[in-house]
């Protein structure tokens, strides 16, 4: 996109509050039309002054500045909130947007993107857009004019006299200083924010197959939406201070400009200077230099917020995970197929998969084991529909993946992973999560009973309503591993993926979780990658995958009698635990790599 259109693409957004910006603008003009007005009017009303002596005027000019000047602080207050209220509300705005775009982009799309880089997309990239999208049209409009007015005013002035602007100098600095605490204070407070708006989008981001897969878009769209706008309440207050620094500072020089024309008509019996043009430079040459710093500036905030902009765009140009299913399947039996499937990621010239023909019938225990890069992983994200085969085809109850929808899909299906995703929230929460959120307590507890959960649940300060931290920091690795299994048996959906779910857990662990998973898989159709030797043992069937292909098929006692790759990989696994062993290290049976 051209900078033009960038620019009119941001402007869009800035159309819905068409009625706050209105009210900016109007009091724009009125800021804009006070900067020439008063500098023009002191001359005549001082010159006059000292020329007809009139007291009444000598004690209301004074008075009459003060006032003007209140008028104008009131007008720049109004224009810089107003406008900034607008700029704040497009930043939520396209928060809100890109986070919603990030919970449907498809899987492939975070496989070649890190989460930091989407992270600052949506904290620092879309604030740099507030200054291309409305602080730009406020400098145009009325520092531009402003600067045209004072500047042809000045041409008919001394320009020994700025000097004089010093004696405000240290009132000023007194101003700024104080208004600067109160703007750092709002400064850490939105920091402060901002740290659980990246917690609850990392969290997405990180989790976003959890996310989909329970059906928690709507879950996390409203948590972060609580979040973004907790940011900008607090960025509203910086505003805030911000935009009463410019008119109380200005109020100063009216003050002091007053005490100057006050002074200067009481002793105008000299007759050496017009005290009328004295005052008007002064005053002009004092409102002529904050315009002029940031009309020099405004090519700097463009052109950074146009950057901005292109990132944002990017995003949200993005096509979402394709949905062209129409069938909605309800609750499968859970008979899996998967006909001459090929998969390959991005442009890698071996296929992760090649002509993998396999079938699971309905309740089946099917164990996917072989070397790391076999392609066990691979088959079971064809089985969501996180990847899309290449050729070939995968299907559920008969049903052609591809023609059903996601939302029915999923519903069927339930994940359990060795890197266990739980949120910041409560155990319940946790459990419940997703299209799960608002089910019935006992419900609950009886799914934790199931995945032997409610042993360590009962022990914690607040049971079920114990915040876990992120991603469950404040659990032992067993413990987040039968949170998963509670929230599986939850779901209770047909068909279960268990993703390496009993790694590098501890003997104890591994005793509970394995109890849990099996009155999981009970009456499940199930899919078991790379799975502890005790699992596979009792697997109806193993599959062994080498190089995308199955290379073997059989139980786990065949497959040993028969001496090929999963007999290999079993005796490599005895050695290293049997190793493992006599170097006085736990010793770890059974796992198959």
């Amino acid at each position: 996109m051209t900078g033009p259109e960038l620019y009119l693409r941001l402007l869009r957004y800035v159309a819905p509050y068409w009625r706050i910006f209105t009210l900016g603008v109007l009091g724009m003009v009125v800021t804009a039309a006070t900067e020439p007005a008063l500098p023009a009017l002191l001359k005549p009303l001082l010159d006059g002054t000292f020329v007809r002596k009139d007291p009444q005027v000598m004690r209301w000019v004074p008075l009459a500045i003060i006032g003007l000047f209140v008028v104008r602080g009131l007008a720049t207050y109004l224009a810089t909130y107003s406008v900034s209220w607008v700029g704040n509300r497009v930043v939520m705005d396209l928060r809100s947007e890109m986070f919603g775009k990030l919970l449907v982009l498809p899987t492939a799309y975070y496989d070649d993107r890190s989460s930091g880089n989407l992270i600052s997309k949506l904290t620092y990239d879309v604030q740099q857009v507030m200054a291309a999208a409305t602080g730009v049209l406020t400098i145009a409009f009325k520092d531009a004019l402003a600067i045209a007015g004072l500047l042809a005013w000045m041409l008919w002035l001394n320009w020994k006299l700025t000097l004089l602007a010093l004696a405000m100098a240290p009132l000023i600095v007194l101003v700024v200083r104080v208004i600067s605490v109160r703007l750092r204070n709002a400064s850490r407070d939105a920091q402060r924010t901002m740290g659980d708006i990246t917690q609850v989008l990392q969290e997405a981001i990180e989790g976003h197959k959890v996310v989909k897969l329970f059906g928690g878009q709507r879950y996390e769209a409203q948590r972060f939406e609580a979040q973004a706008n907790r940011v900008r309440r607090f960025l509203m207050r910086q505003v805030s201070a911000i935009a009463a620094s410019t008119p109380v500072v200005q109020f100063i020089a009216a003050v002091a400009l007053a005490a100057i024309v006050y002074f200067a008509t009481v002793q105008s019996g000299a007759d050496e200077i017009t005290v009328g043009g004295f005052v008007s430079f002064v005053t002009a040459m004092l409102m002529l230099t904050a315009p002029l710093k940031r009309i020099t500036d405004v090519n700097e905030h463009l052109q950074r917020g146009l950057a901005a902009a292109e990132s944002i765009f990017d995003l949200l140009d993005q096509q979402a995970e394709p949905d062209r299913g129409t069938a909605a399947i309800g609750r499968a039996r859970g008979e899996v197929r998967f006909e001459n499937v090929s998969f390959t990621y991005g442009d890698r010239g071996r296929p992760a998969l090649d002509s993998v023909n396999l079938a699971i019938a309905p309740g089946e225990t099917v164990a996917l084991v072989g070397p790391s890069g076999a392609g066990k992983t691979t088959l079971a994200n064809l089985v969501p529909r996180f990847y899309h085969p290449a050729r070939g085809r995968v299907l559920l109850d008969g049903h052609d993946l591809e023609t059903l929808t996601l939302a029915s899909l999923r519903a069927n299906i339930a994940l359990v992973s060795q890197d266990v995703v739980l949120f910041n929230d409560t155990v319940a929460a946790n459990v419940a999560y997703g299209a799960m959120n608002g089910a019935a307590q006992p419900d609950i507890v009886a799914a934790a009973e199931a995945a032997h959960a409610m042993e360590f649940i009962r022990d914690l300060p607040e049971g079920l309503g114990t915040l876990v931290g992120e991603n469950g920091v404040k659990l032992s690795g067993g413990q987040r591993q039968r949170l998963a299994i509670a929230r599986a048996l939850l779901r209770n959906a047909p068909v279960l993926v268990l993703d390496e779910a009993t790694s590098a857990l501890d003997t104890e662990s591994e005793r509970h979780v394995q109890a849990a998973l099996e009155a999981l898989m009970r009456g499940r159709t199930t899919l078991v990658i790379a799975h502890r030797l005790s699992t596979v043992e009792k697997a109806d069937r193993v599959v062994v995958l080498d190089r995308g292909r199955i290379a073997e098929t059989g139980t786990h006692r065949e497959l040993l009698a028969r001496g090929g790759i999963y007999d290999k990989l079993y005796r490599i696994q005895f050695a290293e635990d049997f190793a493992g062993a006599g170097a006085g290290k736990i010793l770890n049976p059974g796992r198959v790599q």
